[in-house]
């Protein structure tokens, strides 16, 4: 069963086609990738998803319900999360902080300022499940340190570990190996696959990291100047030439 299902997206931008009639779908506990060169209007169709862009034509629906006029927290609330592809956490604070806040967020618990401000009490049950997010990502070692002190390979993991706080049934993640290393990036894709594994959460992933889609996921949708090119089973898409054309031979 689809759990998110895009139909005939359409995007343009000053009378440019961004989008050209896109469709994609995730499956329950699905783990998908979307990629592209750059400028194939990824970054596009991502936010046409998450309702900051509103497609001029076609459908987006989450777990049935029609997403095409909901607002971005309401789709937050309904069970789809994210992160950014540029790292955006709060200065001066853990990453077992961060994982609080979030837990706070989907409870609707105690005010954001007041979080920030480290006046917040922290519940037995919020320390327990930021203590099982920070074993579950491996991040055990560095729970009390400042994320700023941090690599930009732990500083991705904490935003994935909040991100799954708010116990989303799509994690829609938006090049999260921008900037890692291959060590980083390691670590990163083996997360990803405990997350999926152990959490049954559904995964959408959007990346040029063309190694770590191969490592991940089961099937992949190709965008090429706003086209959708190909998809299904990945081994079967990175052998289509049309893929590998787009890519100027990069896919080997």
């Amino acid at each position: 069963m689809s759990l998110l299902v895009a139909e005939g997206v359409t995007k343009k931008f000053a009378g440019i086609t961004a989008l050209d009639s896109v469709s994609l779908d995730v499956g329950e506990h699905e783990l998908v990738g979307l990629i592209g060169p750059n400028g194939a209007g990824k970054t596009t169709f991502f936010n046409c998803l998450l309702g900051l862009l509103r497609p001029d034509a076609g459908t987006v629906t989450f777990a049935g319900s029609d997403l095409t006029r909901v607002p971005v927290h309401r789709r937050a609330r309904l069970g789809i999360g994210r992160t950014f592809q540029r790292i955006e956490l709060f200065v001066g604070m853990t990453p077992r902080e961060h994982f609080v806040v979030a837990a706070r967020a989907r409870a609707g618990r105690g005010g954001l300022v007041a979080d920030l401000l480290g006046r917040g009490r922290v519940t037995r049950e919020e320390h327990d499940r930021a203590q099982e997010m920070l074993e579950l990502l491996g991040l055990g070692p560095v729970a009390d340190k400042k994320v700023e002190g941090l690599s930009l390979g732990i500083g991705r993991l904490v935003e994935v570990g909040r991100a799954l706080m708010t116990e989303p049934r799509l994690l829609l993640l938006d090049e999260p190996s921008s900037g890692l290393d291959r060590a980083e990036t390691a670590v990163l894709a083996e997360t990803l696959r405990s997350v999926q594994r152990e959490r049954g959460t559904a995964i959408l992933l959007v990346e040029h990291d063309v190694d770590l889609v191969r490592s991940l996921v089961g099937r992949v949708f190709v965008l090429d100047f706003g086209v959708l090119i190909a998809s299904g089973r990945t081994e079967d898409v990175f052998a289509d030439a049309a893929v590998r054309r787009a890519y100027l031979g990069d896919l080997v």
